[in-house]
């Protein structure tokens, strides 16, 4: 059972980076770079901003360098929260403040856990010991 918690868990945390980066591209692309020269970033940095979540949250799903990816979207998180949502005197802002705070908790708990069973990261762990053992 907890191996598939971890799936669905890392999945429900993937999808929102990975919607999110998707919805960059294309249309989307140059309004957001628009907003984020707005708030002070610059609009060059969209591409990394776009790898980082469609790359991250697909490397959160199969359970690749979770911790690594993990700890990247966390960051990435607070930033955001910081940078686009402290306008507090706006609910909507509140709003997406906290939830980039409790996305960040989300992901901080896969940095101390790490991806287990269904993963990438178990494989390979299981195949080194699996050497190990028959070496």
């Amino acid at each position: 059972m907890e191996k598939i918690i971890n799936v669905v868990g890392r999945v429900m945390l993937a999808l929102i980076f990975i919607l999110a980066g998707v919805g960059k591209l294309g249309d989307g692309y140059a309004g957001t770079q628009a907003y984020m020269a707005a708030m002070g970033v610059p609009g060059a940095l969209l591409p990394a901003v776009i790898l980082l979540e469609i790359g991250g949250g697909l490397a959160l799903i199969i359970g690749w360098q979770t911790r690594w990816m993990a700890a990247a979207l966390a960051g990435f998180s607070l930033l955001a929260a910081l940078i686009f949502h402290t306008d507090f005197a706006d609910q909507m802002q509140v709003i997406m403040f906290l939830k980039n705070i409790a996305i960040s908790g989300g992901l901080l708990l896969l940095v101390g856990q790490r991806a287990a069973g269904l993963s990438v990261d178990q494989y390979l762990v299981d195949r080194r010991n699996s050497h190990r053992v028959a070496g």
